[in-house]
């Protein structure tokens, strides 16, 4: 049973994201987002994607660690921050709210789709489709951390990253889909002796 979030049934709906819409919803969506991002070289659009895979992983270490993680006082500061992160800490192994909802991320996608389009044509396009295809693979092995046992490299290796922030310090290691900023930027848990 999920931990429940809003009185209103309609809102609770919004609030969960099921594999089996997740898949084909952002598979649609990335298919779509490579195809509008041509004509161009294909060597061009592979340098973009990789810098927008580049933005997406900064992007996801330091939502996770600031806003995810963000210490507000007031009780409706403290409950928004419940709403956006703190449930699934409450609840880890909720597989319906190991992914971020549709509700949240189609309007965010379609805000950052307008302004690469906007600024920068087919190359901020290809920008972008490299930050989505970020975004969905932090999604899949969030979930996957949670779900399955992971134990091949390197996804053992992320999984237990990613547990230790939920169940021993929660004050490090904000990377899931990579750990490389934690080392970086010294947030990774290191070893007591």
């Amino acid at each position: 049973m999920s931990v429940r979030l809003f009185r209103n049934n309609w809102l609770e709906c919004l609030t969960f994201m099921p594999m089996k819409v997740f898949l084909p919803v952002w598979a649609l969506v990335f298919l779509l987002a490579c195809h509008l991002s041509f004509p161009m070289p294909v060597l061009r659009f592979t340098g973009l994607f990789l810098a927008g895979l580049t933005i997406w992983s900064i992007t996801e270490y330091l939502a996770h660690r600031f806003l995810f993680h963000l210490n507000l006082q007031s009780s409706a500061g403290r409950k928004l921050i419940f709403i956006i992160h703190g449930n699934h800490h409450d609840d880890p192994a909720d597989a319906q709210r190991n992914m971020m909802p549709l509700s949240v991320t189609i309007p965010i996608a379609a805000l950052l789709w307008l302004i690469a389009s906007f600024l920068d044509g087919h190359d901020g396009r290809a920008v972008f489709t490299g930050f989505l295809a970020g975004y969905i693979l932090y999604d899949l092995i969030h979930y996957a951390c949670h779900q399955y046992p992971m134990r091949q490299w390197p996804l053992n290796l992320l999984r237990r990253h990613h547990l230790v922030h939920h169940f021993a310090a929660p004050e490090t290691n904000f990377g899931v889909s990579s750990s490389v900023w934690d080392h970086i930027v010294g947030t990774k848990l290191r070893k007591r002796r």
